[in-house]
């Protein structure tokens, strides 16, 4: 193993940036773990709260700048969600610090299912007791303070940079909607699409030393389901990264993996396992000489109006709120409250996106919400003339996003999940297609 590291290392070497190179760029990290044991977030189970760390959680910045002095700044967390509200403070607070507008802000979570509750509204998954909720706003508003924090650090840390984008694969993840004869079901399907490509931006400095990856994978992080805070795949791949090249900050950038789960799982050993995979495949695609990455940068942000599907009636809605399935009770009673007091259940959500040009060599497309590997897919393949890197988990993330397939198909990811949140669900069937009509128009704004 040894000599193959010495050989990734050696053959990074030429990819040096001059003193003069066009780009800045900053990172920066910081422990986001919370301090004593707070309700974790994922799993309908969980009945207690977690019983320590077995791995910190951090939230990472990446700064970029380009000769004009516009800025992007991805943000990355180890978080399940990211609460709309935790969005719009960070936005509030980067853009009255640094300048920077919405578009040019990316918020991404790994979507780990070993960490803390982030979320308190009208709806939430478990029974807190009134010390538990005190316990998480506190924690929530630290955090709020942290992103904008490790903003702050990697913009203190803006040198000259040269970026670089290259990518390789990773296997583990596979498709989980079996096909039964009793509908989709929660299981490995080795025939499912899947997307194992593993996107990399490198960044380095002028002495060309490596300063910072930004890696995405389109997989869920539900290796585990124990009462440890814990990063699942991504953080152990990310930690591994780290401690083979010291000094570098690697950042995980989440894919469209809402249907796509870790195989094997179930225990550390593993996501270990995958984590090392990940962090292999990181170094597998630092081997070539990279597509250089050039200004100038581009950044457009909008939202799609997705409708829902007609609501149930109240009177359906009444004879749900009798269900013995505690979770469609609940459902119910939220959309009746909706309706007591808006008059009538919400019928549309704005949904985030986002899209990011660098120069004409690279492309970036974010999404909103536990994307679907089909989007991913489909924007790679429509959105030609430079490689194309497709995010999902960003900047709201409140729910499932199924494609028209995964919707016409049924099971969790399409309607069964939506019992889970304060949404009526399950989406309109154009979902899809007004969420394309949206990529491509800002698409076309960022490489006008």
């Amino acid at each position: 193993m040894r000599p193959c590291l010495v050989a990734i290392l050696l053959f990074a070497v030429p990819f040096v940036a001059r003193a003069d190179e066009p780009w800045k760029a900053g990172a920066a990290a910081v422990v986001i773990t919370p301090d004593q044991p707070l309700w974790m977030a994922g799993y309908a189970s969980r009945d207690k709260p977690a019983e320590g760390k077995a791995t910190d959680l951090f939230a990472k910045a990446l700064v970029v700048e380009d000769p004009s002095g516009k800025r992007l700044a991805i943000i990355t967390m180890d978080l399940i969600s990211i609460p709309k509200a935790m969005r719009d403070h960070v936005v509030q607070a980067v853009r009255e610090k640094h300048k920077l507008p919405p578009e040019s802000i990316v918020l991404n979570c790994s979507h780990t299912h070993c960490g803390p509750v982030i979320r308190l509204g009208t709806y939430i998954l478990y029974d807190l007791e009134e010390s538990q909720r005190a316990a998480i706003e506190k924690y929530i508003a630290v955090l709020h303070e942290k992103l904008v924090s490790v903003v702050d650090q990697a913009v203190a840390h803006l040198e000259p940079a040269k970026l670089g984008y290259s990518h390789a694969r990773a296997g583990f993840a596979m498709n989980r909607r079996l096909p039964t004869d009793k509908g989709y079901q929660n299981s490995p399907y080795p025939d499912g699409p899947v997307d194992q490509d593993v996107p990399v931006l490198r960044v380095v400095n002028a002495e060309g030393k490596l300063k910072a990856v930004l890696f995405g994978y389109a997989c869920h992080n539900t290796t585990l389901s124990f009462f440890q805070f814990c990063g699942d795949y991504a953080g152990f791949a990310q930690q591994a990264f780290e401690e083979s090249h010291p000094g570098t900050i690697a950042l995980f950038f989440m894919g469209c993996g809402g249907d796509q789960n870790p195989y094997p799982r179930g225990t550390i050993e593993l996501a270990r396992q995958h984590g090392r995979t990940l962090a292999t495949a990181i170094d597998a695609a630092l081997l070539p000489e990279p597509q250089p990455v050039r200004p100038p940068l581009r950044t457009a942000f909008a939202e799609a109006a997705l409708e829902f599907a007609p609501a149930p009636e109240r009177e359906e809605l009444v004879r749900l709120q009798q269900s013995s399935n505690k979770y469609e009770k609940r459902h119910a009673e939220v959309l009746l409250e909706q309706l007591k007091q808006d008059g009538k259940i919400r019928q549309e959500y704005p949904y985030p996106v986002q899209s990011i040009q660098f120069g004409k060599d690279l492309t970036m497309v974010t999404l909103g919400g536990e994307t679907v590997v089909d989007y991913s897919l489909r924007i790679k393949k429509e959105v030609t003339g430079n490689p194309v890197w497709v995010a999902g988990y960003s900047n709201d993330v409140f729910g499932y996003i199924p494609s028209q397939r995964v919707l016409k198909e049924g099971g969790y990811e399409a309607t069964g999940a939506m019992l889970y949140t304060s949404l009526p669900g399950p989406f309109a069937l154009d979902v899809e297609d007004r969420i394309m009509s949206k990529v491509h128009e800002l698409v076309r704004q960022v490489r006008e």
